[in-house]
């Protein structure tokens, strides 16, 4: 949404901000589409650089439909990663001058690894039962991942 509103001007900024919204509001797939299409074409006449924004990070934005209603809650959220940096910045003022670069490595590493055993052990953004209701992947998606060649250092 930032990079859509730096291509317009202020005083243009709320309107498209809430006419983006509308789109994430609608109960169904179909009309979340919908919805994009209809967002697309009011922008159009009057910002037509967002207008083209939009339709080109169309798939980006509308990859949540593929999910239940219950679980895009959670995916719209970046709370957990904003909390991770939270607690990463928090643990950095308080140790104040670090002496070389490793020291801090070794700080965020550390944060990290206490903030997955958290959330691995008792924590949970989802829960199991939600988890089951998102599609496993078909057959042909494990023969794409079959299909992929891997990285080599």
């Amino acid at each position: 949404m930032r990079d859509l509103l730096v291509k317009i001007s202020k005083s243009s900024q709320p309107w498209v901000a809430t006419l983006v919204r509308t789109i994430f509001d609608q109960p169904d797939a179909d009309q979340v589409h919908a919805q994009y299409d209809r967002v697309i074409a009011a922008l159009q006449d009057t910002l037509p650089t967002a207008a083209d924004h939009l339709a080109g990070a169309r798939e980006d934005l509308l990859a949540f439909t593929a999910l239940p209603r219950s679980v895009r809650r959670q995916v719209w959220s970046s709370n957990p990663q904003e909390r991770l940096h939270r607690e990463q910045r928090r643990r950095s003022d308080v140790v104040g001058i670090f002496p070389d670069r490793d020291a801090i490595t070794r700080l965020l590493r550390a944060v990290q690894m206490e903030h997955n055993d958290e959330w691995t052990g008792y924590r949970r953004y989802t829960s199991i039962e939600t988890l089951t209701t998102v599609d496993a992947p078909t057959a042909t998606d494990a023969e794409e991942l079959k299909t992929i060649e891997p990285l080599s250092a």
